[in-house]
């Protein structure tokens, strides 16, 4: 019962066969096959895999050079209108269509810039009619913004529900009245239609 094995059962190689196992399920309680390894290997792995280059000079101009590259695609594609590097404040069908929609019309906001210098200059001078001509032209200036504004609000609203039902709409005519107050050169992205065209 305790006896030690003798030399020709040591020495006897094992002519089993084992079966291919590889295309079986593996058992989850089944050994893995090769061994664990030590803590400190599986960290240097992890560290490897994670750092990238190990000199952080080369990786931090590796990092402004990549930075430089997506800033250099993100400035054409606000040029051209390419929708797969613009910011993520412009991307998407439905801004798109705002930008469109607005870029197509004429907007008395577009002009609140040269007419803000115009009137500036105006209150500036030490003529009291020029000053009341100046102060009426800025309350005529801000009344029609305001009443532009809510016109176009509530036009794009409607023009959003119809065509874009399912699409998340939050903020969108808030971008469109943004985009108003920039004058037509000089927006980004760049307009796309012309004015008169229906987007």
């Amino acid at each position: 019962m305790f006896r030690s094995r003798s030399k020709e059962e040591k020495a006897a190689p094992t002519d089993k066969v084992t079966p291919d196992l590889s295309k079986q399920p593996r058992d989850p309680e089944a050994p893995k096959g090769r061994p664990t390894p030590k803590r400190s290997e599986a960290q240097g792995q992890r560290r490897r895999a994670s750092s990238g280059p190990v000199d952080r000079k080369e990786a931090m101009k590796r990092q402004r050079e990549a930075r430089r590259s997506d800033l250099a695609k993100q400035r054409e594609a606000l040029a051209s209108g390419d929708e797969r590097y613009l910011p993520a404040r412009d991307k998407g069908p439905v801004r798109r269509f705002v930008r469109d929609y607005v870029d197509s019309r004429f907007c008395i906001a577009e002009f609140f810039l040269p007419l803000a210098v115009v009137i500036l200059v105006l209150s500036m001078v030490r003529v009291g009619s020029l000053q009341n001509i100046a102060l009426l032209l800025w309350l005529g200036v801000i009344v029609m913004i305001v009443i532009d504004s809510i016109g176009l609000a509530m036009r794009l609203k409607k023009q959003l529900r119809e065509r874009f039902p399912n699409e998340p709409k939050r903020g969108a005519v808030a971008y469109g009245l943004m985009r108003t107050l920039q004058m037509r050169r000089l927006r980004l992205p760049k307009p796309q239609v012309k004015r008169g065209e229906r987007p």
